[in-house]
């Protein structure tokens, strides 16, 4: 622990005077808001046949259901990332390098954390099956754990498109999120129509609009406070309206029963909440960068920001651990929802989820901050034809592509397969088979130079 605080204050102390560190404020904010979320609105009980039951607790409180508006922040992960991916894009093509290079460092910090997640889950989905465990009550633990991943999916392909939408963002500016937030609107008509499949594109639609809203940010969005205050209202106007007036639910996180959801897919009242989000990120922007200038501030969000992947991808994990402890010790409190007694409990349920979450960050974290430094090359024992595709500069588009396309849908798979049906790792087979061969193929992808980098150089 002490060289990993030591590493956190060097990379601290070597930020640029350029880095925009309210960014990182926000993508560490936007995270951590929805870990507690998720801890804080779980209810936890027993079925008829006193099996172990887990489900949000949203139905049973509408009266929270309009602080969603407030506590819904994956969309400012969303712009954030626009802006990230936009700097880290313009840094690379600056060195020389191009949109597939780019494309295979960035799957240094999104793959490695969540291939030891995979691994692991797999790995005790066997070992329970060595121990004679329900198949069945094994797959629903490893697809509850595994419930982040669904919205690294949409994560994954955004990032995959972001060089080509980067590109039409420099042409054509603002009509690009126009545009994705007409075909937004084109999905909730189909939706309220009943017909969902034409709404699914909305997954793709939203999280894009959203994204390309970060380039516009990055790329000198006016931060006058008019523009700001303009954001702000116009969001929040368009959330009444669509609401209160509209066909829109309250809540901007999905309530079973309701006949639109705003969260998955993105619908237009999420768009409009992230409009306004952005207004306030515009208004608190200049006031949160002096803000940060302290030097004890700025390196807790760099210490968090180090292992941001790994928070996310393990807190279920974390919530999951203690209360299997206390329901096999036989002392797992099943307070009603909304209950002065589930209220209570909920404090005593933080502390125990963040005590199962620091081991699980200090084990696991480190692979997350190998990952996204600047990596030098690797030698792996590697075929040598494999060794050629890898470093041929006709291949090495096609196979990040097909690295990122093939993990994206392993973890789809592994989503939508139905949390109860048995399989002997926990997941679909070829969900498993699929995202460790792509990963794999990344992996190589890291550690082989491409053919002008390795070759001899001429004069």
């Amino acid at each position: 622990m002490g060289a990993a605080s030591r590493e956190v204050r060097r990379l601290a102390e070597r930020t640029p005077p350029s880095r925009e560190r309210f960014v990182d404020l926000l993508r560490a904010v936007s995270i951590v808001a929805v870990v507690l979320g998720h801890w804080l609105a779980t209810v936890v009980g027993y079925d008829e046949h006193g099996e172990l039951t887990g489900r949000s607790a949203l139905p049973d409180l509408p009266w929270a259901q309009p602080i969603t508006w407030v506590v819904q922040v994956m969309p400012v992960f969303f712009l954030v990332g626009g802006y990230a991916n936009a700097v880290s894009l313009t840094a690379e093509r600056r060195r020389g390098g191009d949109a597939t290079e780019w494309l295979i460092r960035r799957s240094g910090r999104l793959v490695p954390p969540t291939t030891a997640l995979v691994l692991v889950l797999g790995g005790g989905a066997l070992a329970a099956g060595l121990f004679d465990a329900d198949p069945a009550r094994v797959r629903t633990v490893v697809w509850l754990a595994s419930i982040p991943l669904w919205f690294l999916v949409a994560y994954l392909v955004v990032v995959v498109l972001t060089p080509p939408m980067y590109a039409l963002h420099r042409r054509y500016g603002l009509a690009v999120p126009a545009v994705l937030v007409g075909l937004v609107a084109a999905g909730d008509v189909a939706r309220l129509l009943g017909h969902g499949l034409w709404g699914g594109g909305n997954f793709l639609f939203g999280w894009l609009a959203v994204h390309q809203m970060g380039f516009a940010w990055r790329d000198g969005l006016p931060g006058r406070p008019r523009v700001a205050v303009s954001l702000l209202l116009g969001g929040t106007g368009a959330l009444l309206l669509l609401t209160l007036a509209g066909p829109y639910p309250i809540s901007m996180i999905n309530v079973p029963g309701e006949r639109l959801h705003n969260m998955s897919p993105p619908s237009l009242a999420l768009l409009a909440v992230a409009t306004a989000q952005l207004g306030v990120a515009l208004l608190l922007r200049d006031r949160g960068e002096r803000w940060l200038r302290r030097g004890r501030r700025w390196t807790a969000v760099v210490a968090v920001n180090s292992v941001i992947m790994t928070i996310f991808l393990w807190h279920i994990s974390a919530a999951i651990l203690p209360v299997a402890a206390l329901h096999v010790a036989g002392v797992l409190p099943t307070p009603q929802a909304g209950s002065a007694a589930w209220l209570a409990w909920r404090i005593p349920l933080l502390v125990l989820f963040g005590a199962a979450l620091t081991p699980l960050v200090a084990i696991f974290g480190p692979i997350e901050v190998r990952g996204a430094r600047r990596q030098r090359r690797i030698s792996l024992p590697t075929p040598a034809v494999l060794a050629r595709m890898a470093s041929c500069r006709v291949f090495r588009p096609l196979l990040v592509t097909t690295g990122f396309a093939g993990v994206a849908f392993a973890l789809l798979a592994n989503s939508l397969w139905p949390s109860t049906a048995p399989t002997g790792s926990g997941m679909p087979a070829v969900a498993l088979v699929t995202y460790l061969a792509c990963a794999a193929v990344l992996r190589l992808l890291r550690s082989t130079p491409p053919a002008t980098e390795a070759g001899p150089r001429h004069r």
